[in-house]
């Protein structure tokens, strides 16, 4: 088992957001494949990977745990098939830029539905933080129903793009509502399941096939080095670091995959989305840099001795 350090948890992280940030580049220099193909081919290579993945790093039982899951862990699985699903079809549907923003208000889903089905308050900097980062998803969305015309497209995209973080939010309210009830759910087979579901249900729209040699090589690489080998490592990384700076290290693929389009597609963000982005990401930073402080003072008072 790779034991981490600190340090090494956190570049291990950047390296994690740096290959999922791949997504957006690779899928601009697709040639034949459509939505639905891009999809179901990018699942069919991840749980091909997942596959010979899994049992070295686990053994095989780690396939036994899926029929003795329970109910949570499939519903986890339903939540990560809408995640893999919904995030490349609104790829194939609006801008890199757009995806990925929307994408970033996981945490804040995250926070509001802990809040309305667990009961967990929240701070003031969290209800802050929302009201800041809505307004800049506001101003995107806004920006891009005024355009109208060729704008409709990348509007449904970004809508599309909307069911990840919701998903996001749904599958950890799952996590902790049975976690609460003594009944741990492993990620790690849930995401085999979710990618196992999105690549069954994605296969009749993905009829007939039209990717070529060039594009179900980009597929492959999107299937193992986007999306497995990265969730296996952000599952080791997320055994060391803090919830805070998991967060704070996952805002990277937001950087890395507008860059990347930009850079390698010429794929030019629009100016609302860059606002609208700048808003999300900034009412981010602040909320989980603050947690960090908080947790990292409560640490400090818990070490110091007691007067007695």
């Amino acid at each position: 088992m790779l034991r981490l350090t600190h340090g090494g948890a956190v570049w291990m992280m950047v390296a994690v957001t740096l290959m999922w940030a791949t997504a957006g580049v690779v899928t601009r220099h697709l040639t034949q494949a459509h939505s639905f193909e891009i999809t179901f081919w990018r699942s069919l290579f991840t749980l091909l990977a997942l596959l010979v993945i899994l049992p070295l790093w686990r053994g095989r039982a780690v396939f036994s745990q899926i029929w003795r899951g329970g109910r949570a862990l499939w519903i986890s699985g339903i939540c990560w098939t809408v995640m893999f699903t919904a995030f490349m079809v609104a790829l194939t549907l609006a801008s890199t830029a757009s995806v990925l923003v929307t994408m970033a208000l996981g945490p804040l889903f995250t926070a509001l539905a802990a809040r309305i089905f667990i009961g967990h308050r929240l701070p003031v900097r969290t209800w802050l933080a929302i009201v800041v980062a809505g307004l800049g998803i506001a101003w995107m969305y806004g920006t891009q129903l005024m355009q109208g015309g060729a704008a409709g497209g990348s509007l449904l995209g970004t809508l599309v793009a909307l069911c990840v973080p919701l998903a996001g939010a749904t599958n950890w309210t799952v996590v902790q509502h049975a976690h609460a009830k003594g009944h741990d759910i492993d990620l790690v087979p849930a995401v085999l399941i979710g990618a196992a579901l999105s690549a069954l249900f994605t296969l009749p729209f993905a009829l007939p096939f039209q990717a070529n040699a060039h594009d179900l090589g980009l597929l492959a690489f999107l299937g193992v080095f986007q999306l497995a080998i990265p969730c296996v490592l952000s599952v080791l990384c997320a055994r060391v670091l803090k919830a805070p700076e998991v967060a704070l290290l996952a805002l990277l693929e937001v950087i890395f995959g507008i860059a990347l389009a930009w850079l390698g597609a010429g794929e030019t963000p629009a100016p609302s989305v860059l606002t609208g982005g700048a808003l999300v990401i900034g009412a981010l930073v602040f909320n989980e840099l603050l947690a960090l402080r908080g947790r990292r003072t409560a640490a400090a008072d818990s070490a110091l001795p007691s007067a007695h």
